[in-house]
């Protein structure tokens, strides 16, 4: 944070966007506590360490402060990876207590979340990505800039009277099982 204060001069916003991600095992019991420990700590305990450090400069950003958590459809349904989804859940709660808490100090904080977005992290699993898209209401999975869109708009002045929210940037996947009610309405 000292670096980007001094090389720019202020700090006007953050972004949370790291996060760690290990795989389920198939049995709960074969959850290893050091992987557990890893995403939490770098996905929910990362976020508060960098607001915990860019708060003071934030808040001395007449009342453009800003940050903006990413977040994840994980934290709202069931889409595995456990200690992912735990620790993005935990982001969505964490934002809400920041922007509480923050508030009067002229800082807003929000958070995006994502569906399945077609990332490097991708590279290699492309026919995933093409079945994911099916259950997607729009019909295709996310890309960065549906999401950088997202982010600019909560970090901007646009949303200045935004603060504590999910914003759920995801073609429609947490609307509910569209697949279960085409299956219902005899569709296809």
């Amino acid at each position: 944070m000292a670096y980007a204060v001094e090389r720019f001069g202020r700090l006007d916003v953050l972004v949370n966007n790291a996060y760690a991600f290990h795989k389920d095992p198939e049995l709960l019991e074969d959850v290893r506590d050091e992987d557990w420990a890893r995403d939490l700590d770098i996905t929910l305990t990362g976020a508060l360490r960098c607001a915990r450090a860019a708060m003071p400069h934030l808040a001395a950003a007449d009342g453009r402060g800003a940050v903006v958590n990413i977040g994840s459809v994980n934290g709202e349904q069931d889409f595995g990876a456990h200690a992912y989804s735990a620790a993005k859940a935990g982001l969505a709660s964490l934002t809400r207590t920041l922007a509480g808490q923050c508030a009067g100090r002229g800082v807003r904080v929000n958070l995006v979340a994502p569906g399945t977005v077609a990332t490097p992290g991708w590279d290699g699993r492309e026919a995933a990505l093409e079945r994911a898209a099916s259950y997607y209401p729009l019909g295709r999975v996310g890309r960065p800039e549906d999401i950088a869109a997202a982010v600019a708009f909560l970090a901007s002045s646009d949303a200045a009277w935004i603060t504590g929210v999910t914003l759920p940037v995801d073609g429609g996947i947490l609307i509910g099982n569209v697949e279960l009610g085409r299956a219902l309405r005899g569709e296809s």
